[in-house]
């Protein structure tokens, strides 16, 4: 396969995560032509007088014609909708990428490309609550993790490929198993935007009946809050293509709260203490990773 400097590299979609990474490419002169897909023209038009990409459009297959390398960046049921309509009309030897927070729905469908094409899942681990072309930034990849799934069928040079752009714009590749992947996220991103809007609506109960709730609201509620704020389609498609395992940890995590709720309603200082010091020791441990 060609390498990054000598590809042409077509993003779909222009949100946060598709246009952060073709301004990457772009400003850093990481590949031959950079090209980007939106279904809005008006993002199409933002895209080219930000100087984001080479060449801009709202007609997919103009967009991915000829490409070296497509990226998939937009919602996860779009994908899997958006992998069936370009399979007949990608060049043989093309790799193709997606950068979806779900893998095995995506990887799925992927499998069913045409023989010739390359697929390779990706899921880039940076991403922020709000969305769109205008939150888009150079750097957003830098230093984050870049989950990378390739199938079965995948040759070692598409994976080296894909590998290879990943580190051009600073993320640290790692390559995992699609259902492994999702199991793993499910517990450390689609859990915490649960838990996020679930304490957002029991503060909003709060507030309805004594609305100084949200005056004295700051940092320990922005912070444990923040993820609420999230794009609501964006986390549908991600909840409904990876159920089993969120449900699992929505399981996993009602078990710690009913513990903790057990010891309050016990008094047992001593018990609590142990549990709290437990979690305050792994969260430290982690940070040290």
């Amino acid at each position: 396969m060609k390498a990054l400097r000598e590809c042409s590299v077509a993003v779909v979609g222009l949100g946060l995560m598709g246009a952060s990474l073709c301004m990457d490419l772009k400003a850093q002169h990481l590949c031959r032509e950079v090209r980007g897909v939106a279904r809005r023209t008006q993002t199409v038009l933002d895209a080219f007088f930000a100087h984001a990409v080479d060449l801009a459009t709202n007609d997919l297959q103009t967009g991915i014609l000829g490409a070296d390398i497509v990226i998939l960046a937009t919602p996860v049921r779009t994908i899997v909708a958006t992998i069936e309509e370009i399979g007949p009309r990608l060049w043989p030897g093309s790799l193709v990428m997606d950068m979806g927070s779900t893998k095995a729905d995506i990887c799925a469908a992927m499998d069913l490309l045409p023989a010739g094409v390359q697929p390779v899942g990706g899921h880039p681990m940076c991403g922020k609550e709000t969305a769109g072309f205008e939150a888009a930034e150079c750097g957003l990849y830098r230093n984050a993790p870049w989950v990378l799934s390739p199938l079965a069928r995948t040759a070692p040079e598409a994976l080296a490929l894909a590998i290879e752009l990943a580190k051009a714009v600073g993320a640290r590749p790692v390559v995992l198993e699609a259902r492994r992947h999702d199991r793993l996220v499910a517990s450390i991103s689609h859990l915490p935007f649960l838990v996020a809007s679930a304490l957002t609506d029991a503060v909003a109960q709060v507030g309805a009946g004594d609305p100084a709730v949200w005056e004295l609201a700051a940092g320990g509620f922005r912070d444990t809050s923040r993820v609420a704020a999230s794009d609501t389609q964006m986390f549908l498609d991600i909840l409904m293509t990876n159920r089993a395992a969120v449900i699992e940890q929505v399981e996993n995590f009602e078990h710690h709260l009913r513990q903790l709720r057990q010891l309050l309603t016990q008094a047992d200082e001593p018990a609590l203490r142990q549990k709290l010091s437990e979690s305050r020791t792994a969260r430290a441990e982690w940070k040290k990773r």
